[in-house]
């Protein structure tokens, strides 16, 4: 394993914390987002087919849960450039154990962490200060006709967001609540 990173599980199999480990001196820092000999040592063997970069403006602003079904699942590796934000993984995974529970995590500009969320996941994220920027790797390209998503406040699935919800999409709001139909989707 790198000696740039610390690799944490998480409580939802698959669902790892990244601590990157930054080189410091006077002139500041050096630290590595990606390593595909390292991800690969934990099984993210699918390339990168996306590099996305975000701006929030406001605080309390939450963005999410997004996912993509087969075959265009994606694997996300996500990261706080500026600010500090709750990311969220929910697994969706069909017949997991977990299935339906939440993981949050604060990433922020100092504290070098970063989330990988495997396959099986919706991902989203709220602002904790004004202008997050954020910066991702995906594993597959975004395809709208295979784009799922769980309401945020979904009370099924119930994310105890930090701050009160101060801005939300039209898109993310109005989407459905998840039914006692919804089994998840299949690997």
């Amino acid at each position: 394993m790198s000696q740039r990173f610390n690799i944490i599980a998480a409580r939802l199999s698959g669902l790892l914390v990244v601590q990157r480990k930054p080189i410091e001196d006077s002139r500041g820092f050096f630290t590595r987002f990606f390593c595909s000999e390292t991800f690969q040592e934990l099984g993210l063997t699918k390339p990168i087919q996306q590099i996305n970069h975000s701006l929030t403006r406001k605080k309390g602003a939450v963005r999410g849960m997004h996912f993509q079904y087969t075959p265009y699942a994606e694997c996300k590796i996500v990261s706080c450039l500026r600010g500090r934000i709750f990311d969220v993984a929910v697994d969706i995974r069909k017949g997991s154990p977990t299935f339906l529970q939440w993981h949050g995590e604060e990433l922020s500009e100092d504290n070098f962490k970063t989330m990988v969320i495997p396959e099986g996941f919706a991902h989203g994220f709220q602002t904790l200060t004004e202008d997050c920027e954020i910066f991702y790797l995906v594993s597959a390209p975004y395809m709208g006709a295979y784009e799922g998503a769980i309401n945020p406040g979904d009370p099924i699935v119930s994310i105890k967001w930090p701050l009160n919800v101060s801005q939300l999409s039209d898109k993310d709001d109005s989407t459905p609540l998840v039914g006692q139909d919804f089994r998840g989707v299949e690997i």
